[in-house]
């Protein structure tokens, strides 16, 4: 089998309710508190979400990885929402460096996928979209997504799983 360059894909067993891990992808602040984000409004679908990237309240070595994006501008734009079963964004991946204006690039799509499985909540995370992306930029923006979606379901599995709140 040959690795996709267009798909990122993570799968995780949540040791929490379906409500619990719903509430916590589609609430923008809840969102936020484990991705580590500050929207500027509630989730709506069609709705492009601004704000400024934060440092996790989840877990304390991953917020020191996030500390120099800290005020960085967050933008997406939401793109379905379809109540216990499917949240997904689009927005332009690792779109990091302030100097550049990655408008004029395609955006990836993330979907997060819920299903009720003993012992939990299933979570499967897909971004989708990679192989649109300037070539200049492709593979690194692959590469870091898919090591932010690993550490990302990390928070979110402590999030859920330990009973933060926002």
């Amino acid at each position: 089998m040959t690795a996709s360059t267009d798909r990122i894909e993570k799968k995780v067993l949540l040791r929490a309710p379906r409500e619990r891990v719903w509430r916590a992808i589609s609430d923008a602040k809840q969102f936020g508190t484990w991705f580590g984000v500050e929207f500027d409004g509630p989730f709506a679908p069609g709705a492009r979400m601004t704000g400024k990237m934060v440092p996790t309240k989840v877990d304390p070595e991953i917020a020191k990885m996030q500390q120099p994006y800290t005020g960085m501008a967050f933008e997406y734009t939401v793109d379905r929402i379809e109540p216990m079963r499917l949240f997904s964004f689009r927005w332009h991946p690792f779109a990091i460096d302030p100097k550049v204006d990655y408008s004029h690039e395609p955006t990836t799509l993330v979907v997060f996928e819920l299903e009720e499985v003993p012992g939990g909540t299933q979570l499967t995370i897909t971004e989708t979209g990679f192989d649109g992306i300037p070539l200049e930029r492709r593979a690194k923006a692959f590469g870091a997504n898919s090591e932010g979606w690993a550490k990302q379901t990390e928070l979110l599995a402590k999030y859920v799983e330990d009973g933060i709140r926002s």
